[in-house]
């Protein structure tokens, strides 16, 4: 299918439809050609476009990504299962029993996503909506995606610089810099807390992220292990003609679909090989 740009002055501005009527069917199949063309003294360039339809590229990120921004994992060596007791910081239990060291994790978490910037790996997905319909739906709560330009990103866990209210879950704030105090109240006077999905927590985005996930013609995952539920499940639900590439350096648990690609990399080197792949055209003939 075919648009057409006019740029020029008609006098009154005409409508496409209504120029196409002027100009009679004729002269307008003559016009579905590049160039100039002069009716009537008027000179009217034309400029022919393809408006194919973009593919949608759903992308389901992880931990990895942000990793090489320096941001620390949990399952990493030296990552922060080695130095916190996680559901002494990450659960509502936790939350109820230690309010202080809650506000305290997240507090220096926050506070480092300030300092970091966003890396290869979040850059190049951004850029990929140069040619695709991108849609990332993430595991991390950093805003390193945003920030890297990407503007369709869902947040699966919650959003590190957000707070919300401990009794209404729909009064959610952004926070003026990193540090959440004790005392910090919402509009109804209640304490606020990290917006974060804690262990043992629904996740609630979960249900907005399956249909992105059925509508994919490719899906890429990167930077996550597929072993964290209900976020690793959301592959299931890609078309079967839907080409699978996953990046990441390490095993994976056994993906069962008729087009994957694992590329063995970290997700900087790895959205090389990706983003070489796509605009080659490879990813209509995925191999293993």
């Amino acid at each position: 299918m075919y648009g057409i740009h006019l740029v020029g002055d008609l006098g009154d501005r005409l409508k496409v439809n209504e120029l196409k009527c002027w100009l009679g069917a004729k002269v307008w199949r003559f016009c579905n050609l590049k160039g100039n063309i002069e009716i009537a003294g008027l000179q009217i360039r034309m400029s022919i476009f393809m408006s194919k339809k973009m593919k949608k590229l759903v992308v389901l990120s992880g931990a990895g990504v942000s990793a090489e921004s320096g941001i620390s994992t949990f399952r990493d060596a030296g990552g922060l299962w080695e130095k916190y007791d996680i559901m002494e910081v990450a659960s509502y239990d936790a939350w109820l029993n230690n309010q202080a060291l809650v506000l305290e994790f997240y507090n220096q978490r926050r506070k480092q996503l300030y300092e970091v910037e966003p890396n290869a790996a979040h850059l190049a997905l951004a850029d990929l909506e140069k040619d695709f319909e991108v849609q990332i739906v993430t595991q991390n709560v950093d805003d390193l995606h945003e920030r890297a330009g990407s503007t369709k990103v869902l947040h699966l866990h919650g959003e590190l610089k957000k707070v919300r209210s401990t009794i209404d879950s729909s009064l959610v704030y952004t926070l003026d810099g990193w540090e959440l105090k004790k005392g910090d109240t919402c509009e109804k006077g209640s304490q606020l807390r990290p917006h974060i999905v804690w262990f043992g927590e629904a996740v609630p985005a979960i249900q907005e992220a399956i249909p992105l996930f059925e509508q994919a013609d490719i899906c890429l995952v990167i930077g996550t292990s597929l072993n964290v539920y209900p976020a690793a499940g959301l592959i299931q639900y890609i078309p079967r003609n839907c080409a699978l590439f996953l990046i990441d350096p390490n095993d994976l648990p056994p993906v069962y679909h008729p087009k994957t690609v694992h590329i063995r990399e970290k997700a900087g080197k790895g959205m090389l090989s990706f983003t070489q792949q796509l605009r080659s055209g490879k990813e209509e003939r995925p191999t293993v």
